[in-house]
């Protein structure tokens, strides 16, 4: 599946296996709201993603179409449950990644800066009339910690607040210093009804038929996220380019030889 109806997604890879033509992982959102809506509290997956995308994202910096991505659902949770656990693991994973590998950072002369809870919050509606449009990367640099960004217009499987038609309990987080989105996730749809006629209304009701016979009556709520393992990465050593923190990188646009 596509993972974001707006992204520059240029195709979904296939291969063929024994006669049956299989897509390769872009995302696990379907597969972690099955989980979870089959008996599982928490799922948290190291996942192997490739997304061929638009050439010109190689000049970002920070796109790959291989990529892996930590992808979590915690059932009957909802963003601010999210936001605490995010919170949580960043400061615990940098703090212990500072303290380790102190001399090495010495060596880039990079210094992380932890930061405290809670991170600031704004919504996309906020920053799109501060800065404009393409507001992710100026607001990233108009910051010195990670910050959320609420409610996106993407998905079919995003649950639409109930207070506000029109808005969604969706987020991103975004890196500081002009590393742009870290993470993206939000609190997922539980009435069928509503992602039929979502998937009716992009055209794509026949290629998602059997996820919606599978998950039919059994749908219940959850949240989560998914966050680029080499994008956390390259936020942490300063990198310029996501290239110079995976071996044997595949970048958009770019002569693959290995």
């Amino acid at each position: 599946m596509i993972p974001d109806s707006n992204s520059s997604v240029l195709k979904v890879g296939e291969i063929e296996y024994l006669g049956e033509r299989y897509k390769l992982t872009q995302s696990m959102i379907l597969h972690k709201q099955f989980a979870v809506s089959n008996g599982l509290d928490k799922v948290v997956v190291f996942s192997p993603n490739i997304r061929l995308e638009r050439p010109e994202r190689s000049s970002t910096g920070r796109h790959l179409f291989e990529f892996t991505q930590v992808d979590f659902e915690v059932a009957h949770a909802r963003k601010e449950d999210i936001f605490r656990l995010v919170e949580d693991l960043i400061k615990e994973v940098w703090g212990w990644i500072s303290r380790v590998c102190r001399d090495e950072f010495g060596l880039l002369n990079r210094r992380i800066r932890i930061p405290t809870s809670p991170l600031k919050v704004y919504t996309s509606h906020d920053l799109m009339e501060r800065y404009g449009k393409d507001w992710e990367i100026k607001a990233s640099l108009a910051e010195k910690h990670p910050f959320w960004v609420l409610c996106f217009r993407r998905e079919f499987y995003d649950r639409e607040d109930p207070a506000r038609p029109g808005h969604f309990l969706n987020y991103d987080l975004i890196y500081p210093e002009g590393y742009g989105e870290a993470l993206s996730g939000g609190e997922r749809e539980t009435d069928i009804d509503k992602i039929r006629k979502r998937l009716k209304e992009i055209g794509k009701e026949k290629e998602y038929q059997e996820y919606l016979d599978l998950v039919e009556g059994k749908l219940i709520p959850s949240a989560g996220g998914g966050f680029g393992v080499e994008r956390m990465l390259r936020y942490l050593v300063g990198a310029k380019h996501i290239r110079e923190v995976r071996l044997f990188p595949r970048v958009p646009g770019e002569r693959i030889i290995l």
